[in-house]
Order: structure tokens, then sequence, then C-alpha cells
């Protein structure tokens, strides 16, 4: 099983004597490592499945990662193995020990759109800037364990006080709701285990061994997680890149690289130094460009895939030019070496760089996807049907509640629910509560009343079936109950009714498979869904080019990469000041560098429009720290820069050119 894994791999597969970092670089096998050790420890060290937990960042590295050790350990049963995202174990161990912190086993997830409505409601209808800013402030208090009261001392001004004060609001809210946001998924259980030894032994005993992947990104919350878990017998292995950390503004801490070495001082260092996805140009410029950075590990890339093409930088006019020469280089290429759209990606920092770009490979009928797009998750009848859900998991869920009530329509309009809502907020208890008390049924008119009633006691029936009978059954029963579909097309176009009819078949056929094949309730897959942000069956592979911010295109590669605005202001972005963020905005182009496997090309403009102005641009201080001899530029030329490719050498391709349309 290890015959495969190159000295390194093979070192840190079976390193067992104590904790364990394995720095490992772009593209140099650590998902192999991760798999190769989980496999090894079940198959020849005699762990049980069950004691075993591998932790990433995203669902599609979990599922990549539970696919090939089911491969590896083909035969074998993995049944109790948990390879799952920070948030997925966070849920998990909270579902189990919710009573402990006051919590009921079923309570609501809140997505970003979810808390986005509360802090709405709580400000007052501010502007979306505003709720943003809101989000992202209370996020970063909550990972750095900064409570409210805390927050509320430590504001320097009175935007901020404004904000710790909607901070205490805001948890009030969540905790009336009985719900959690997805930072409170990391944060509650570190409690839970600071607050409760029983329960912070009780999942040490279950997981004997842990496996920690992308290290570089945790953020204070996860790093006081996962090192409450290993405890003092430390069986783990942490996985992470200093050179890839490029999360800092969520939170994210190199330091926790730091960290694990002062908690542990027996802790083994081991370097995956040999890259099997780029050419040693590319690892070249990527090796010239980090050693810029102060380092906590030195460890230089390598490959044996031989030199490849020369990397190629492109001076443009403006952003039109930049955007119209990629798209051409592009298709020249893809014809030249009969390559599919899929191996071609346009990488940028900002987005709002994608939009010419966008209109460049429309207009050559050229297929594209955008990173970051909307999650399925996101299209309102799916969040139509996941209130129902979330309200037959938890009826103190208010915002569930509501949307539930009003999709489709039962005769129950604002009035009723603003009479529900002030009673509620009197007896400071849920609105579905409120339903029951007898006091609203003088408040309400007859008919009102009773259809609060008819939909409260549905919801009850459902919930009772929810915990005990298949998954297929309930939802069944609850679709033909709310007779959606005819709500939907009585209520939009025929097409757009049949394109949201789909896209809820699909959802439901989902649930149903999902929940059979994980042996989950219908109530476990509510929270499960709460965590997910593409269905499975959606990540299908198309033939596209790939457009992405370099962020988002961080952990994949592709074949022929084009870095475009690689300027001045853009990358670095302008608000990067401080000599930390430069540093951060370098790993970021060393990202974007080692995405590429066979080619790269970087681009950037001399001159760029901003609204109605135009604007001088300088190429990024980046390109100056590129080794000068592995560049070949082309363009608006730099003065001393090497000039692009001879007359004759151009000749040459054309002449292959035309050979291969003869």
């Amino acid at each position: 099983m290890l015959s495969k894994l190159n000295p390194s791999q093979f070192e840190a597969v079976k390193y067992l004597d104590g904790p364990l970092l394995v720095l490992a670089g772009a593209g140099s096998g650590k998902t192999r490592v991760i798999t190769h050790k989980l496999a090894y420890l079940i198959e020849q060290c005699g762990y049980a499945p069950r004691n075993i937990a591998a932790i990433t960042f995203t669902n599609k590295a979990a599922n990549e990662m539970r696919e090939r050790v089911g491969k590896l350990l083909s035969g074998r049963n993995t049944k109790g193995l948990t390879i799952c995202t920070f948030h997925a174990l966070g849920m998990q161990i909270l579902r189990e020990e919710a009573g402990l912190l006051g919590y009921k086993k079923q309570f609501s997830i809140f997505d970003s759109a979810d808390t986005a409505k509360i802090i709405s409601e709580l400000l007052g209808a501010p502007d979306k800037q505003d709720i943003r800013t809101a989000q992202s402030v209370m996020s970063k208090w909550k990972s750095s364990f900064t409570s409210p009261e805390q927050a509320l001392s430590l504001v320097e001004n009175e935007a901020e006080q404004r904000t710790a004060l909607l901070y205490a609001r805001y948890q009030e809210t969540l905790r009336a709701y009985q719900a959690m946001d997805f930072d409170d998924l990391i944060r509650l259980p570190v409690d839970l285990f600071q607050g409760f030894p029983e329960a912070l032994l009780r999942w040490q005993q279950r997981f004997r061994y842990l496996l920690i992947d992308e290290y570089q990104d945790t953020n204070d919350c996860q790093y006081q997680m996962t090192r409450l878990l290993a405890g003092s017998r430390a069986a783990l292995t942490a996985v992470g890149d200093d050179d890839q950390a490029i999360y800092a503004w969520r939170g994210a801490s190199t330091a926790n690289l730091q960290n694990l070495q002062n908690d542990h001082l027996n802790l083994r260092v081991i370097k995956l130094e040999q890259n099997y996805r780029s050419s040693q140009r590319i690892l070249t410029c990527a090796n010239h460009l980090i050693r810029n950075n102060t380092k906590l590990f030195e460890k230089k890339l390598w490959s044996d895939h031989g030199p490849g093409d020369p990397i190629r930088v492109f001076a443009a006019r403006d952003g039109e030019n930049e955007a119209e020469s990629v798209v051409m280089r592009l298709l020249a290429h893809k014809f030249e070496h009969n390559t599919r759209f899929s191996d071609y990606a346009i990488l940028y920092r900002s987005n709002h760089l994608s939009r010419t770009f966008e209109e460049q490979l429309r207009g050559q009928k050229v297929p594209y996807t955008v990173s970051g797009g909307s999650s399925f998750f996101d299209r309102a009848e799916i969040k139509d049907l996941t209130a129902y859900l979330r309200l037959i998991a938890n009826t103190d869920d208010d915002p569930a509640f509501i949307r539930a009530i009003t999709t489709p329509k039962r005769g129950i309009g604002n009035q009723t629910l603003e009479k529900l809502a002030g009673y509620a907020g009197t007896r400071n208890i849920s609105l579905f509560a409120a339903a029951f008390e007898s006091a609203m049924a003088h408040q309400l008119p007859a008919r009102q009343h009773e259809e609060l009633l008819t939909f409260c006691n549905f919801i009850n029936r459902m919930e009772a079936r929810a915990d005990k009978e298949e998954c297929a059954t309930v939802m069944a029963d609850l679709m033909s109950a709310i007779d959606y579909e005819a709500w939907l097309f009585d209520s939009h176009e025929p097409r757009q009714a049949e394109s949201k009819w789909a896209n809820v078949t699909d959802f439901v056929g989902w649930i149903n498979r999902k929940s059979e094949a994980d042996g989950k309730t219908l109530l476990a897959m509510t929270q499960t869904i709460a965590l997910m942000n593409l269905l499975e069956s959606r990540e299908e592979e198309v033939d596209a080019v790939s457009l992405s911010t370099l962020h988002a295109a961080k952990g994949l590669e592709f074949g022929h990469v084009f870095m475009v605005g690689v300027e001045e202001g853009t990358l670095p972005h302008h608000q990067s000041e401080q000599p930390e963020q430069i540093e951060e905005e370098r790993r970021l182009m060393y990202v974007g560098i080692t995405r590429a496997e066979r080619s790269l090309q970087i681009s950037y403009c001399t001159k760029r429009k901003h609204g109605k102005e135009w604007q001088a641009c300088e190429a990024s201080r980046f390109l100056k720290e590129l080794p000068a001899d592995e560049l070949i530029y082309s363009g608006v030329l730099p003065t001393g820069s090497t000039p692009e490719v001879s007359k004759d050498v151009g000749m040459a391709k054309l002449a292959r050119l035309k050979a291969m349309l003869g």
C-alpha cells in the first residue's frame, strides 16, 4: 500500500512516535499522505475507524479523502470513520452534548443570509455594507473568544461601540431561536470542553488519532478545539504549508504552526518538497518569489516534470486589451495543442476584474464558469423547503417559522404575524409556542387563529414522524401536504416554475439518497444540509474555462494558467500596507503561480479605467521578484526586459498552425 510513496511521504505516513507536522508544499501530495495514513492506521496499526478523525476545511476535500480511503481499504469496513470539516465535527459534538450548554439537540444552524436578516432587523434596515461589516467584526470576535461584554470594554470609537452592543443583542436573539451561526460551531465546543471536563474526556477517548488538513488556515478557535481534543497524548498529524497561508483576513493565523512547536516540544517536522504538478520553470519562479518572505520553515519545491514552457509576461494597454489578448492567446493555445477548455484558468485578485474577461469569452462563444457563484442552497425554492425542515427540527426557529407559514400562502398575513410576534415578545417565547397560548385566540380573528393552529399541528405531526420513519416517506408526505408544485406554477411563469420545480425534485432526491446512504433520519439531515455549500450531484466537471479569484483557486490545479491584473494596488492590494500584509499578498501570488501545471502567463495593464477616469497602472512589485531569465515580456515593453519571441520563431509557429489546418 505504501510502495508508491516517495521517501518523505513514506516517513510521514509511518511516523507514530508523537505529534507530527507535515510541511506539504504546493502539489506535493498532501492528500495522498493523509489518506494513506488513515488506511495505515486501520490496516496495520489496529485502530478502529470510529477512533480516528480527519478534519479539513471544505466538503469537497472531505469527500475526496473519503473516496480515496475507500479505494485503499477496499473490502474493509470503515464504518464510523470521521472525515469531515471543522464545522461538521463541531456540529457532531454539539448535537451530542447540547444539553450541557442549555441547547436542545435539534438546534438550528443559521447561514450568512439568516444572520444578515437578524442584523438587519436589529439595526433597523441598514445598507448591505453595514450588515457585512457587522458580520465580519462579530465573526472575528467569536473566533478570538471575545464575549459581548469583553468586546464592549475593548471598543475605541462610537462605531465599534454600536457593533459591540449589537453583538450582545445578536447573541441573545440566536439563543432565543435555539440557533447557532457557523462561528458558534467551533467556539461552543471549546467552551464545552473547557467547562465540562467529562465531555472533553468522552471525545478524547472517542478520537484516539487526529489528522488535520490545511493547518495554516486554522484560526484561534480551531486551534484550541484540536489542541483540547488531542490532549496530552497528542496523537496527531497536522498537514500544512506556511507559504500558502492566505486567510489572515478571516482570522487564520500562521502563528498556529509556531504554537504547535511551543505546545509540543517533541514535535517532529517532515517536509514534502517534491512537486507532482508543475514544470520546473514554474517552481523556480514560485521559489524565487516566496523567499522574499520571512520564513518559519525553509523549503524549496522541485519537480522532475522537465523545464516546461517559458513564463510569459504581457503588458497590456488597458483592461480591454488585456482581456482580448488573454482570450485570443487561450484560443490559439487550445487550437494548437488540442486541449480542453477546462485545462485553462484565468485567475485574479479581485472579483471586479472578471467582467471584461466574461464579455470577451461570451463574444468568442467560449464556455466558462465563475468561482464563488451562488450556492444551490441560496435559491429561493430550496430555502423555502429548508425552512420547513428547520422548523420541524426546531420549533423555536422563528425565521424558519415565518418563511414556512407564508410559503405557500395559507391565509396568514402580516397583521396576524405582527400580533403573534408582539405577544411572543411580551412572553419571551417563540412564535410557534405563542400560537398555542389561549390568549392568542382572543387576539386573532377565528379563521386566522384556526389556520395558525392547523399549520402548527401539522408541524408537530411531522416532527413526531421525522425522527422515526424513513426520510423518503416523510419527505413525500411533506411535499404532498404543502402542495408546493401547484403553488410554484400559480406564482411564476411556466418556464421559471419548471426550472424551480426541477431544482426541488433534485433536492428531495438528494436528501433521500443521502439519508439512506448515511443511515440518517430527516431530523439529522436538516443539520447536515445547513453545512452543505453545494449539492454533491451539482459538482460534475464541465468543459469550461475557469474564472476564479486567487483565494478560491487554492487547492485547485490547471494545465494552463493566466494570472491577470498583476498590478500595484491590485496585487498587492491597495489596503495592504503593513509588512505582514504584503507578505500575505506575496503568498497569494505564490498560490496563483503554483496552480499551473504546464504553462503560466502573467499580465498587467499600463492604465485602467476606474469609473469614468483613466488611471496609470504600475506592474506589481512581485514581478520584479521573479527570476528575470525565466520571463519573456511582450506588449507595452518595460525597459530592460527580454523581448517576445523572434520573428523567425513566430513564423515557424504560424507555419505549424497552417500545417495543422492543411
